[in-house]
């Protein structure tokens, strides 16, 4: 009984600790590329952010999800391993904005129900963080 209690207790610390160091900042050579020809502002791998779906309705819900996050000065790609989950170009027709709460930046992508935000906490400076995703945004279409 004491070795199936040690066995489970080691195949548990081995499982939560591979969940809590999810890679999620690998990208194609193409998308590298691009954003450096794009000019990266700012990169932060494996972050955790909280994704907020109908904020502010009565159906609202979060959940927390490991990502990465690339801003150029012609984008910002939120993404896990090259998978996007948000993206921003000067091509982009939907409605983002960016909000600064002391260290934390909220994105939110779309309006009214179908709008998402996606909140975290930037290494270092977030300031200069939202100031340059406040670049971007002005330069999408939809602004």
């Amino acid at each position: 009984m004491i070795r199936f209690f040690t066995f489970f207790i080691v195949c548990l610390g081995v499982a939560l600790l591979a969940s809590g160091c999810q890679k999620t900042g690998k990208l194609s050579p193409e998308l590298t590329a691009r954003f450096e020809k794009e000019g990266v502002v700012h990169r932060a791998d494996d972050l955790t952010f909280r994704r907020t779906i109908a904020a502010g309705q009565r159906d609202s819900g979060w959940e927390e999800k490991r990502a990465s996050i690339v801003v150029t000065k012609e984008s910002v790609f939120l993404h896990v391993n090259g998978k996007s989950l948000v993206e921003i170009t000067p091509r982009s027709t939907g409605f983002y904005e960016i909000r600064r709460d002391h260290d934390r930046l909220s994105l939110r992508a779309g309006g009214g129900k179908s709008g998402v935000s996606w909140s975290f906490r930037p290494d270092a400076d977030a300031d200069n963080w939202a100031q340059d995703i406040r670049a971007v945004i002005k330069k999408a279409k939809a602004r």
